[in-house]
């Protein structure tokens, strides 16, 4: 039975039945196991044209429909998809390609940086702050959900041997882009957050949620360094095909 809360997002349901389910279409869909999630826009269809990806099927929105596209490496597959920017509908988006057969996630995607971090470094969250929505009707309530996976460890082992430099970080996830306030910023400060992005804890409370591995890196874009003069930058631009590339090798050594 559920607890009522004062607040309602933290009355949390532990069920795994839904009145609507990811599958609920009944799509005859079988996914690779292993899913490229990326944060990269057109870049992913333009990546897809110039390999001549097979669309294995489609995710559906009110406003937009996202390919899911296949790539073959000898006898290995993965699929490759864009990601929707913001949480809920990220996390729908993941949530469906886990119930046609997704067991293993690599996102990637640009995050923005809350102190002096130079644009396009690339940054491995160990953990987030979950100060977005979504993640509370899949996980009880917490302030930080951790992101440990072997997806993780791939990452690092990847990087390294590309000889990609990268740091660790704690991520501060909210899903209020003009919210981000300068008390806000200096408090997730406090707490060790270099960065935040719109989607990482909600991800990785869905896959624990749905007992799959999840991990994620970020590229770093936009500043919101200095309290006084937000700097959009390049937005990350030069990292968008590395980044992609990188994931689409992590995700064949999986």
């Amino acid at each position: 039975m559920i607890k009522k809360h004062d607040l309602a997002l933290l009355e949390y349901d532990n069920s795994q039945e839904a009145i609507i389910n990811p599958n609920h279409e009944n799509h005859k869909l079988k996914l690779p196991k292993v899913a490229v999630f990326a944060f990269l826009g057109d870049k992913i269809y333009e990546y897809a044209k110039k390999h001549r990806l097979k669309v294995l099927g489609k995710y559906l929105t009110i406003s937009k429909t996202y390919p899911v596209f296949l790539q073959k490496n000898g006898e290995n597959e993965i699929c490759i998809c864009e990601a929707p920017v913001g949480a809920a509908v990220a996390t729908s988006f993941m949530d469906w390609l886990i119930a046609y057969g997704v067991k293993k996630i690599i996102a990637t995607g640009s995050c923005g940086v809350l102190v002096d971090i130079p644009e396009n470094v690339f940054l491995v969250p160990t953990r987030a702050i979950r100060d977005e929505g979504t993640s509370f009707h899949y996980l009880p309530t917490s302030r930080y959900i951790d992101l440990e996976s072997s997806i993780k460890i791939e990452i690092k082992k990847t990087f390294s041997q590309l000889g990609i430099e990268y740091n660790e970080c704690t991520t501060w996830t909210t899903d209020a882009l003009f919210r981000e306030t300068k008390e806000k910023v200096k408090l997730r400060i406090e707490e060790g957050c270099s960065c935040v992005d719109m989607e990482c804890s909600t991800l990785a409370a869905c896959a624990k949620f749905r007992n799959v591995e999840f991990g994620q890196f970020f590229f770093t874009a936009d500043s919101l360094a200095k309290f006084d003069s937000y700097e959009i930058r390049n937005f990350g631009e030069k990292s968008f095909f590395p980044a992609l590339v990188t994931a689409i090798n992590i995700a064949f050594n999986l």
